[in-house]
């Protein structure tokens, strides 16, 4: 098992792939981005930029939220449910570590 991950720089995009899961860390105008996908399936968890903010679940980037969470587990607990995954697969690139309150 590896861990591929590019860039140094955390306000770039940051992909890691694990387990035939990728995980991509990126910010697009007022939110920060944690987007999965594997087998075809895509989880998002978004947070807004201006700070500690709950975190919200889609199924896509532009999709509408399916839930809230105040904590980054639950919210990674609802992203692996949503790729039929268990949650302890899915890569968080280091970026994203901080995400949730």
């Amino acid at each position: 098992m590896t861990d591929d991950a590019t860039t140094d720089d955390p306000t770039e995009e940051v992909e890691l792939t694990r387990d035939g899961i990728t995980a991509r860390y990126f910010t697009a105008g007022t939110e920060r981005l944690l987007e999965f996908t594997a087998d075809g399936r895509t989880a998002v968890l978004a947070q807004n930029t201006d700070g500690y903010a709950m975190l919200t679940v889609r199924p896509g980037i532009d999709a509408e939220e399916l839930e809230r969470y105040y904590g980054f587990e639950m919210a990674l607990d609802h992203a692996a449910e949503l790729l039929d995954v268990s949650p302890h697969r899915l890569p968080v690139p280091e970026p994203a570590a901080d995400m949730g309150m």
